[in-house]
């Protein structure tokens, strides 16, 4: 009997029963909506990076994302570009949540030929985890770096912050979150001088974005 009680179908169908309870008593209750800063004011300088362009987010795009608000931005630091895209939900209440970037990509004409988990550290008490991504598209590669920003978490699983956000409902009643992309060219095939340029880029905003995201 203890056996059956342990078994995980027992435990995964448990534990769907209290998400349900904990959604369905979170939508009755008025949800509490942070307030944070525009996008659009995040500096044009950060560490040694400067702003190079403001990139294309059309109508159609922003419908699909349904995002709060939008930054689409690239930087340069001497020959070396990187594009940073944010986008900002501050309720994921009424269907409104981040795009993942590996099932978008696909989608953009862009192939995964590797990915990883990998840490950075962007001078806090522990480096946070994020998603690593090499992608090609005809002859060009790229490197890609995203996660999910729920206040002070850096989260790179997809499952862990779908599990923060119920724990946020409970707890604060609130679902805010941010999805975080960073995507720069590698060049000449050199994936180790695009990691580097990517990690110097994060560690550049990441400070930043913060004081501009819901805390």
């Amino acid at each position: 009997m203890l056996k059956f009680l342990k078994s995980p179908p027992l435990l995964a169908a448990t534990g769907l029963i209290i998400l349900q309870g904990v959604l369905i008593y979170s939508a009755i209750r008025p949800e509490s909506i942070p307030v944070g800063r525009p996008l659009s004011q995040l500096p044009q300088s950060m560490g040694s990076w400067r702003f190079a362009q403001e990139g294309l987010i059309d109508a159609d795009t922003q419908a699909v994302l349904k995002a709060d608000d939008l930054l689409n931005r690239y930087y340069v630091r001497g020959p070396l570009g990187a594009n940073l895209f944010v986008a900002a939900f501050r309720s994921q209440r009424n269907g409104k949540a981040p795009h993942s970037p590996k099932n978008c990509l696909p989608g953009s004409g862009w192939t995964p030929l590797n990915s990883s988990v990998v840490a950075i550290d962007v001078g806090r008490a522990m480096p946070i985890e994020v998603n690593r991504y090499v992608v090609s598209h005809g002859d060009e590669r790229s490197l890609v770096l995203y996660w999910y920003q729920s206040r002070d978490r850096a989260i790179a699983s997809e499952y862990t912050a779908k599990f923060w956000v119920v724990v946020d409902a409970m707890r604060l009643n609130r679902t805010d979150t941010a999805l975080v992309r960073v995507v720069l060219p590698i060049v000449d095939r050199d994936e180790e001088a695009a990691n580097q340029a990517a990690t110097d880029f994060v560690r550049a905003f990441y400070g930043t974005l913060r004081e501009y995201l819901p805390a």
